[in-house]
């Protein structure tokens, strides 16, 4: 046993009963890994909200996102011999593709990092347009200066691609577009610049020649990116021997910059391992796990939704000591504590 995370005691702190629907025609299914930030002296957390349409008799519906926002309800005829509903998470009606639940992301806030509730003065971010009308999911939170930078995955017919929106009061937005096209995800942005350059972690997938790895890019402005390099594979007989992805922003240590990041089993087990990379040149990798940092071993991380799954896109450093948010068996979310030391010993730093 490898794990060396502190769970909290009152996990989870936040499970689909806790939070309302977004309208009345919706059911809450599940809450997934929430991007983190600090704001007014409070912590925030945008949780992604998967939500899934009240079945009506006779009817297949399921939910999509308009121009607007707004979600639109499409029934289908279970008899139609158009339809294809033999998988529960993705049907198919006449060729195309819907999924049954839809995610947005709702923000909740507070004072002491345990007890979170939703306000008023700040709106759920849902998808909007062609390319996020099947939802917006696992967003990751980076701060440079005064602007909060938001990656985010954008769902539609189309494929998987990366949005980015930025804010610096989290009640106004600017939409920045698709930045990295489908099949990509697990975008996380670095908290500073770079020789004046900004620098992302991303995954493109590559089904039938490569995988699911993590590749480095850099950008004038945060919106054009180039120069990618594949910085992390997936290694057969490991935790991460399927897929692997980036967590939210590296944090800066002494010994270069510490990502945490979620690695993936051919059988969907998910832990988290780390991985250290040059100060100055983060496409040089000094140091990976080669055993899980976290593992799913607690009952709410093995059983859910989606079971034996610990997965993070965000966390809050303070001195020594990493609280990391996570999402637990894909339905609730909560919290646990790393010492940066303990995972630098891991890597032999």
């Amino acid at each position: 046993m490898t794990d060396i995370a502190i769970r909290h005691k009152q996990n989870p702190l936040l499970s689909p009963k806790d939070l309302a629907p977004s309208n009345e025609n919706m059911i809450i299914e599940c809450l997934l890994n929430p991007g983190v930030f600090e704001y007014n002296g409070k912590v925030g957390l945008l949780v992604r909200v998967a939500e899934r349409t009240i079945q009506k008799k006779g009817l297949l519906s399921v939910p999509i996102y308009n121009d607007f926002g707004k979600v639109e309800i499409l029934d289908f005829d279970l008899n139609d011999p158009k339809l294809d509903a033999s998988d529960a998470r993705v049907i198919t009606y006449d060729g195309t593709d819907y999924l049954t639940t839809i995610s947005h992301l709702r923000l909740v806030f507070s004072e002491d990092g345990i007890n979170f509730k939703e306000s008023e003065m700040y709106p759920s971010i849902f998808g909007e347009g062609e390319y996020e009308s099947y939802g917006i999911e696992d967003c990751r939170v980076s701060k440079i200066d005064d602007t909060f930078y938001l990656t985010y995955t954008m769902v539609s017919p189309n494929g998987v691609g990366v949005g980015l929106r930025t804010t610096k009061d989290w009640k106004s937005f600017k939409k920045e577009g698709m930045i990295f096209s489908p099949h990509n995800k697990d975008c996380a942005i670095f908290d500073e610049k770079i020789n004046d350059n900004y620098f992302a972690l991303h995954r493109p997938s590559s089904p039938q020649l490569g995988g699911n790895y993590i590749w480095l890019a850099d950008s004038p402005d945060s919106i054009h990116w180039g120069n990618h390099k594949c910085i992390a594979k997936t290694r057969a007989g490991k935790f991460d021997s399927k897929r692997l992805g980036a967590g939210a922003a590296p944090i800066k240590t002494a010994k270069g910059w510490l990502e945490i990041y979620h690695g993936a089993t051919e059988d969907h087990r998910y832990c988290l391992g780390a991985i250290l990379l040059d100060l100055k040149d983060p496409s040089i990798v000094i140091a990976r796990s080669e055993a899980p940092i976290m593992e799913p071993i607690a009952s709410y991380e093995q059983t859910g939704f989606f079971g034996n799954v610990v997965f993070t896109n965000g966390h809050l450093v303070d001195g020594d000591t990493i609280k990391m948010y996570y999402g637990a068996s894909d339905e609730h979310v909560c919290l646990a504590t790393f010492s940066i030391n303990q995972i630098l010993k891991t890597l032999g730093q």
